[in-house]
This record gives C-alpha cells, sequence and structure tokens, in this order.
C-alpha cells in the first residue's frame, strides 16, 4: 500500500486549497447554523469536539456542529443496547440526543462542516475512511486496524456509495477498497459525488 510522493503532496494540495474556497463560501451557512443552535440551547456550546482515532492510532480532536443535547456523551450508555448496526460502531435511527436543528443538519450532513478546519490542521484530509472513536478502534482485529494506515476524511467511498445503509464489516471493506486504490482522480471524483449527494438530500452520515 505504498503511495507515491506526487499523491502525497498533491493531496495535501487539494485539501488545502479545497478547504479554503470551502470555508469562503460557508461563511453564511456556519452562521446562520450557530445562530439556529444558540437559538434551540443558549447555554450549551456551538460546536461539539470528541475525541477520534486517526492515522497510525493518533488521536485527535474533531469538530462538528453541536446536533445533540449537552449531556449526550453521558447519555450514550444507556442507549448502546438500541445500537442498529453491527460491529464497532454506534448508530440509531431516532436516537433522542438529536435535538431539533440537529435533526436537520444531520440531515443535510451540515453538522460535519467544521471538520474543514480538522483538514487544515492536517488531521483529517476531504477524502478517506471515517476516523473512528477510541472505544471502536478497541474492538477492531487486526484487519479492521488497515482503515488506520492513512490520514481519515470527511468523505469516502462508503459514504457515497452507500451512506447508513452500510454495516460496519461492509464499511471496512470498502474503506479497504479505498486504501488499495487511491488516487488523485479517485479522490476528486469522491469529492464531486459527495458534493451531488448532498445537493440530492440524500440519507445522512
Amino acid at each position: 500500500m505504498s503511495t507515491s510522493l506526487f499523491y502525497i503532496i498533491a493531496k495535501r494540495l487539494i485539501d488545502i486549497c479545497g478547504t479554503l474556497i470551502g470555508l469562503i463560501l460557508l461563511i453564511p451557512v456556519f452562521l446562520v447554523v450557530a445562530i439556529l443552535i444558540k437559538i434551540e440551547d443558549p447555554k450549551g456550546p456551538v460546536f461539539f469536539s470528541q475525541k477520534r482515532v486517526g492515522k497510525n492510532g493518533r488521536e485527535f480532536k474533531m469538530y462538528k456542529f453541536r446536533s445533540m443535547v449537552t449531556d449526550a456523551e453521558e447519555r450514550l450508555q444507556t442507549l448502546l443496547k438500541y445500537n442498529e448496526v453491527s460491529g464497532a460502531m454506534f448508530k440509531m435511527k431516532d436516537d433522542p440526543r438529536v435535538t431539533r436543528i440537529g435533526k436537520f443538519i444531520r440531515k443535510t450532513s451540515i453538522d460535519e462542516l467544521p471538520q474543514l478546519f480538522n483538514v487544515l490542521l492536517g488531521e483529517m484530509s476531504l477524502v478517506g475512511p471515517r476516523p473512528p472513536l477510541p472505544r471502536e478502534v478497541a474492538d477492531y482485529t487486526d484487519y479492521d486496524m488497515q482503515r488506520l494506515l492513512v490520514t481519515p476524511g470527511c468523505t469516502g467511498l462508503w459514504q457515497v456509495r452507500a451512506r447508513n445503509s452500510v454495516g460496519f464489516a461492509e464499511m471496512v471493506e470498502l474503506d479497504i477498497e479505498y486504501i488499495k486504490n487511491r488516487n488523485i482522480l479517485n479522490d476528486i471524483n469522491l469529492i464531486i459525488m459527495t458534493i451531488a449527494v448532498l445537493f440530492g438530500s440524500k440519507n445522512a452520515h
């Protein structure tokens, strides 16, 4: 799974340029979403940070717009029995922790936009496997650990192909397929496909 120096440099340039352009264009969206989050819950923060695992197991704080109640992490343990996907991942369709504005920004994937700051910091890329939680990685097999061989991304192969319909095992297979076949053209294609999916109002992550 070796990668050429050209790919590494070109990918980073695309990440930086794409992110800067995106942030400039999305300033109105950031402002409106921040106001709506504060209107619904004035005491809670606009952004939510969560520890995630990146390339080679390196942990970092991933940013999102807050779409849940402020004590969402504390409530998680009582909801694990309702997990709707198999493997080391938690998904619940009608998660009671999600706020009203949270439901909208999740459906449209707007909640993910602050991850552009993670891309600028080099902790994430525009394209790559989604960064898992430490508790998820604790349950990984050696095979699953291949997801951590590259920088995690905002979008990837399974997001544009399957979205919520994919289970953990299928997600791993799609991520490994991406890692083995990654190149600049594929990355650009996945970015374009992601934009098409978002504007098509498909199911959220």
